[in-house]
Order: C-alpha cells, then structure tokens, then sequence
C-alpha cells in the first residue's frame, strides 16, 4: 500500500519515448529541432514558434514549446522588414533550398516542457557548416551546446498521504524527490545532414554528455540519457502542381526499444501542404502510439503557420481528447 499515485504519474510520464527530450509531430517542417546540421538550410532567418498539447484532458498532461531561430552568415545585404502582415493574393511558394556553396551558419534555441510533476527548461546555441558535394547537394554538420534545467514541481504530485492523512501512510519516494528537487546538466549534441531540393537524410545525437556536466541537488529521475536520430525522405511530382513526400523519423534511446514515425506530406504548389503520420510506441510495432493529422501554408513571404492532431491509439485513447500542436514561423530577408 505504499505504493502512491506519484509513482504511476512517474510511470505515465516516462511512458512515452521523448519525455527526456520533446517530440514533436511537425519535424518535417522543422527539421532543426531534430538535427543541428539543418540550421543555415534557407539563406534567410527563419525564426519558428512552436506548442504542443499532449494527451489534452488528463490532468499535468504532457504539454511542450519552442522558439528558434537560425541563419546562414552572409555578407550579402537583406532586405529590410516590413513588419506588416500581409497576406498573398496567390500561393506563396516555398522559399528555395540554395545548394553547391560553402555556407556557414548559426542557431538558438529554447525549449519548455513540462510533464506530470517535472520541467525541463533547455537553451542551446548551434554552429553549422554546409560543404557542397555536388551542384545540387550540400552535405552539414552542426553541433550545439547548451543548457538544461530539471526541476520536480512538488505541489503538482499526489500520494495516498496526501489523499488520506489519517491512513498514515508515508512516500519516501516522494519526500527524496521533494528534497533534491533541482538539477542542471550540461547538453551538448550534434548531426550530420544531407541535403538537396528534393532529398534529406540525417543523423543526430542529444544529450551527448549526459551529466558529466551538472550542478544543483537533483534525483536520479534527472538523468540524461543519449538520444540517437535518423530522418530522410525524398519529395516526388506527381503532377504539375503536386508533390508527395514519404519520411522516416526514427529515434533511439537506450535501453528502450526503436521508436519510429512514418509520415506522408501532400504539397500543393509548394504553397499548401497536408501530412499523415503514424507513431510507434516503445514497446514495437504492436504498440502503436497514435495517428497524426497535420496541414499548414505560408500566409506571406514571411509568415507560415502548421497545425496537427495526434489521435491516440494507445491504452491512453480512453482518457484523452487527443494531442495538438500549433507552430509559426517568420522568414526574414527571403
């Protein structure tokens, strides 16, 4: 009996892969916060605004956000902004992927998430260099380094004490937890990219470092583990006006088992884009996690916007409303 509801939220929350590290289903669209090689990709600043709602309508639901922010450093002037929103009377393409030049590149970013009982506040600042392998490829490498800060929120845990004082029951998992309750660790990460106008293939590694860096008086649920990343897809014409991309986001942390995301992206006009996803679970294929709705455009030269639903198909499809991510982007001097 002395196991308490602090200790299933513990097992709800590290339930799914990527409560260490955010996932987040719009990676296609963002491809920086899965890899660091894909910072400087566009010859412009691309500051990007993300928010994630998972499993919407549990209680302390797992709920994430991000804002970065990345540019090649060029000599060439850019055009100044005109903060004006206005939007196209037409479709505003994408802004072109320029490749078969040596470029070099910074980034920024931070992210909060926060899941059950515990936060983790991250901000790291990224160097990228992208050598041309040929007229139509470049080939990246980045690396960030950052920081990250754990931090057990007490007041957002329940035990049976709590619920029932005059059972008398006692949590010592709870009272260590509430007595070490911060942790600072050191991130450091790095990726390959490989890249065209039509193709992308990545690896990656988070959290390179673990806490062989850290600072401050936190347990051992704060301990960073190496987050390994594989994306790729390749964008087919299926039309004059259509194309399809297939990719493959597959993500590894040990000793958990090989997580994987496989979506589909419709685009039209490179203005107007659909995608579906589908997300395993960490137990394997006969642990499906959920299906992923998404759509977005660019609204303007400079603004874009993208949104998806995840519907359950786990266990949790029972108790929750589902997930929703919102993202928006700024394109400066395209």
């Amino acid at each position: 009996m002395r196991k308490s509801l602090f200790v299933l939220m513990l097992g709800l929350s590290g339930f799914a892969f990527g409560q260490q590290m955010p996932q987040f289903s719009q990676y296609l669209r963002n491809q920086y916060m899965v890899n660091p090689g894909a910072a400087g990709m566009y010859d412009f600043v691309d500051v990007t605004l993300g928010g994630r709602m998972q499993w919407a309508g549990l209680e302390n639901a797992p709920m994430s956000s991000y804002l970065y922010a990345s540019s090649t450093l060029s000599k060439k002037p850019r055009r100044r902004f005109n903060p004006a929103l206005r939007t196209s009377n037409g479709p505003i393409r994408n802004p072109e992927i320029k490749t078969g030049k040596l470029k070099h590149a910074l980034g920024g970013m931070l992210i909060a998430d926060q899941y059950g009982a515990f936060r983790q506040l991250k901000g790291a600042i990224t160097y990228a260099i992208h050598l041309p392998v040929a007229q139509n490829y470049n080939l990246s490498f980045g690396a960030n380094v950052g920081l990250s800060n754990h931090t057990f929120l007490s007041d957002r845990a329940q035990t049976l004490n709590m619920m029932a004082p005059t059972l008398g029951y006692t949590d010592n998992t709870y009272d260590s937890y509430a007595q070490n309750t911060n942790l600072n660790t050191m991130d450091v990460g790095a990726g390959l990219y490989f890249y065209s106008k039509e193709l992308f293939i990545g690896i990656s590694a988070e959290q390179l470092t673990r806490d062989f860096v850290s600072f401050g008086n936190g347990t051992a649920n704060f301990d960073p583990t190496t987050h390994m990343m594989f994306t790729a897809g390749y964008k087919f014409p299926i039309g004059n006006d259509l194309t399809l991309m297939p990719a493959v986001l597959v993500k590894y942390m040990y000793p958990a088992p090989i997580s994987l995301d496989g979506s589909l992206q419709l685009e039209y006009k490179e203005w107007l884009w659909f995608g579906l996803s589908y997300r395993q679970g960490i137990g394997g294929f006969s642990n499906p996690d959920a299906f992923i709705a998404m759509a977005g455009l660019n609204i303007s030269e400079r603004f874009k916007f993208g949104y998806s639903f995840d519907y359950s198909i786990s266990e949790f499809n029972q108790y929750s409303a589902g997930g929703h991510e919102l993202v928006l982007g700024l394109m400066l001097g395209r």
